[in-house]
């Protein structure tokens, strides 16, 4: 079996503490993970949701990235998690996706949260990013982008969706039903880290991190209430073989994203 390991690490995030952030993911790291192809952390797993952006942004390369960099060193794997980075004059909702050894690769965020005011506070990415490793394809992306299925259709380049992601307690249902559906219209396996606890605004979050395959079916569900690791195997020949059998992206249909 020609199987990825994917790591999922749900954390309760401190408020605009990434120094305490980081170093209580480390542990988490440290004290739960073994072997491992990827490790996923939520979105903003170093501040909680904020839109403090102008204060909490670090340059490229900067503290976070480099704790990144070191962690998939010593667990030889990639490493994935969403950043506030100021480049260039702008400031992003940032997934990092850093490999041993590599150089990392960004994925910005494309839909920013009307509801919160994102875009008052980050700018949008205009970029979909699909990253290879280990013999999977994976498309990254950030929590809002899972309404957004046109941005995140399949056009047989990816094996995954990666999402990182603050999804509120109040919208968990929806959470769930969106997710499944993006496995199955996609014909893809699905990782998703959500965190739990309750940020500095007040806004509760219920976790329920998971990985889906590619028939819709929950292969596994973190709790609702408690930080957590889990490591999940996902298998490319059952993928590629479902697909041989059941080809449903022969027939989808043709489109153009404008920028």
């Amino acid at each position: 079996m020609n199987e990825y390991r994917v790591t999922i690490v749900q954390t309760d995030p401190a408020w605009e503490q990434p120094a305490e952030n980081l170093n209580h993911a480390g542990n988490l790291i440290s004290s739960s993970v073994e072997e491992t192809d990827a490790i996923l952390l939520p979105e903003m797993f170093t501040t909680g949701f904020t839109m403090n952006s102008f204060s909490l942004a670090e340059e490229p390369g900067g503290a976070v990235t480099k704790w990144m960099k070191r962690i998939a060193e010593e667990r030889n794997a990639a490493v994935g998690g969403s950043v506030i980075i100021r480049d260039k004059g702008e400031i992003f909702n940032r997934f990092l996706w850093v490999t041993p050894g590599g150089e990392p690769v960004s994925y910005d965020k494309r839909h920013l949260f009307f509801l919160e005011r994102e875009s008052n506070a980050y700018s949008r990415g205009k970029d979909r990013v699909v990253v290879k490793h280990s013999g999977i394809r994976i498309l990254l992306s950030t929590c809002y982008d899972l309404r957004f299925p046109v941005w995140l259709r399949n056009r047989n380049d990816y094996d995954a969706i990666f999402l990182v992601a603050n999804w509120p307690s109040a919208r968990r249902d929806v959470w769930v039903k969106l997710l499944m559906a993006r496995a199955i219209e996609n014909q893809c396996y699905v990782a998703a880290v959500n965190r739990t606890g309750t940020d500095g605004n007040g806004l509760e979050y219920k976790g329920e991190s998971m990985v889906i395959d590619y028939k819709g079916n929950i292969i596994h569900k973190a709790s609702d209430s408690e930080e957590e690791v889990i490591t999940i195997g996902l298998d490319r020949e059952a993928l590629i073989a479902f697909r041989q059998k059941f080809p449903v992206w022969l027939d989808a249909d043709d489109f153009e994203i404008k920028p």
